[in-house]
């Protein structure tokens, strides 16, 4: 379970640009949960993801996972329990190196390097057998630099490498938003049988309308900082992409776009 209790959370304090973005945010997610969140640009989204991901200080609140208060808790040290896909393809995985290389770093995530080799040969089957399930012919480019890779392939590799050691939760920031809409459903579709087979909590944040409402049986929008719908369960599963739409467009009236 993820909650976050009365976050306070302020960009460029105490200067002519301060400005506060959470102000005693509260959120709770419960262990399983499939979140979809959705908001215009400055409603907290990813400023969001930052904070329970540990990008972020806060100014304010506390973050806890299970029974562990993670407020303090360094960036690096939160990534053994938290598995992210960035909406960059290239931020997933290092282009630079082979992807055998990139399976094998994300496959000894959390364990300690000694000055073995880098990659185990006994592993490379069980590399390919990871692979093949995209239907994208990885499983023939173990040898090839990630970077050579099309964008949608990188995102694949990125999405499997994210679930390779076990994790509590998955962080998706607009993991489909730089594909083409047929690679993208590809990937959601890939996202979903690992977020059901692995019984991963997801939290995934998307300007897509479509994927909010098909994927995850949670939906939270955000706005200014705060959550101004928040359905799950039937509820969720009855709210359409116009209802949505029909929401931004009295918020772009009020707001005077």
């Amino acid at each position: 379970m993820l909650e976050l209790r009365n976050i306070k959370k302020i960009f460029n304090q105490n200067t002519v640009n301060e400005t506060t973005v959470f102000d005693n945010f509260n959120l709770s997610v419960k262990k399983g949960d499939f979140v979809s969140v959705i908001g215009s640009n400055g409603s907290g989204k990813t400023t969001m993801l930052n904070i329970i991901c540990g990008s972020l200080p806060i100014e304010g609140g506390e973050i806890i996972i299970g029974d562990r208060n993670l407020t303090g808790q360094k960036e690096y040290k939160r990534y053994k329990n938290i598995g992210r896909v960035y909406q960059n393809p290239s931020l997933g995985t290092c282009p630079s190196m082979t992807l055998l290389e990139n399976m094998s770093l994300a496959d000894n995530k959390g364990k300690i390097y000694g000055l073995g080799r880098g990659t185990d040969k006994k592993r490379i089957n069980y590399y390919k057998q990871l692979l093949s399930r995209l239907n994208l012919g990885l499983e023939d480019k173990l040898y090839v630099k990630v970077g050579l890779l099309s964008g949608g392939q990188r995102q694949a590799v990125a999405l499997l490498m994210s679930t390779m050691t076990p994790i509590d939760f998955l962080i998706l920031d607009e993991h489909t938003a730089a594909l083409d809409p047929k690679t993208a459903e590809v990937i959601m579709q890939l996202t979903r049988e690992l977020v059901i087979e692995k019984k991963i909590t997801a939290i995934m944040v998307t300007h897509n309308l479509k994927y909010a409402v098909e994927y995850g049986n949670r939906l939270i929008m955000m706005c200014d900082g705060k959550a101004i719908i928040d359905k799950s369960g039937k509820e969720k599963e009855e709210i359409s992409v116009d209802d949505i739409l029909d929401t931004f467009n009295k918020i772009s009236i009020e707001k005077g776009n």
